[in-house]
């Protein structure tokens, strides 16, 4: 009888069954780091990919095109490094509040809060990471058209790449990922040159 109920129980709550080895992970752990890497890299790749087509639809000059992707980068960077720790400062400081309630601190419960630091480094370095990739496709090519096209190319291939692995590792459905973080990123890099190559119109 009780193999029966187990059975029953398994067919009502397939999931619990597929993924029962799995429920020592910690996957709230795993969403923070993931947040982290992944979304920093996925945003340093379009922001400064899409201020690269951006500049290059106004003015064709590898340098200048070069030259705003790297201030994108370094401006970024810190932009996301100081949200970061903001962020995770805000966060800690409600849990140390929470322990302080509950007569906890100083126990292992402070020990395992994130620290700010660790956290905005780990975003810099995500983002300048992604923007890295649009910087070093650009960088080296001198025809216009062909420099844009490989960009773009380079971009898509990466926001593919940061969608399969968000996926798998979030146990998310691959394709469904995967197309998001691609029709998302180009659409930013399609908008931004679009109303770049207007604006040059406009001021002609």
């Amino acid at each position: 009888m009780a193999v029966s109920d187990t059975k029953l129980a398994d067919a009502e709550n397939p999931a619990a069954t597929k993924f029962g080895d799995d429920s020592d992970v910690d996957f709230a752990g795993r969403a923070n780091w993931l947040r982290a890497a992944v979304l920093g890299a996925n945003d340093g790749l379009v922001s400064t990919a899409s201020l690269m087509l951006g500049v290059s639809a106004v003015k064709h000059d590898v340098r200048a095109m070069v030259v705003s992707g790297f201030a994108g980068l370094l401006a970024g960077a810190c932009s996301m490094a100081i949200g970061e720790y903001v962020s995770v400062c805000s966060q800690r400081d409600v849990e140390l509040a929470q322990l302080d309630r509950d007569g906890k601190r100083g126990g292992d419960e402070e020990k395992a809060l994130p620290s700010p630091v660790q956290a905005a480094v780990a975003s810099a370095f995500a983002f300048s990471v992604g923007a890295l990739l649009p910087l070093l496709a650009a960088g080296f090519i001198v025809g216009y058209k062909l420099r844009v096209a490989v960009v773009v190319a380079v971009a898509t291939m990466a926001l593919a790449a940061f969608g399969y692995v968000g996926a798998v590792l979030g146990r998310a459905p691959i394709a469904r990922s995967c197309a998001r973080v691609v029709v998302g990123g180009l659409a930013a890099m399609g908008v931004t040159f679009g109303l770049m190559r207007l604006f040059r119109e406009l001021a002609e």
